[in-house]
C-alpha cells in the first residue's frame, strides 16, 4: 500500500535525522521525500503499518506529518 503525506520536513538534513528511524521499520518497502513540493511530501510504499505510526514517528521528531488522501 501507498502512503502519501504532508509534512513539515524541508531540508535534507531533516531527511537524514529520519532516514535511520524510517529504515528500521521493517514493513517499509521504500520512502522517500519530495522536497520540491510545496507540502514535503513523504510517500511510503508497506504493508501492516498504519498512518498513525507514521505521524507518530514523524510528531517524536519534532516534525509535523498529516496523511493525505
Amino acid at each position: 500500500m501507498i502512503y502519501v503525506f504532508k509534512t513539515s520536513v524541508k531540508t535534507e538534513d531533516d531527511v537524514k535525522t529520519l532516514k535511520a528511524k524510517l529504515d528500521n521499520i521493517s514493513s517499509i518497502r521504500t520512502w522517500d521525500f519530495d522536497l520540491e513540493d510545496c507540502d514535503n511530501i513523504l510517500r511510503i510504499d508497506g504493508s501492516n503499518i498504519s498512518a498513525e505510526v507514521i505521524i507518530d514517528l514523524l510528531g517524536g521528531g519534532n516534525f509535523e506529518c498529516r496523511e493525505l488522501e
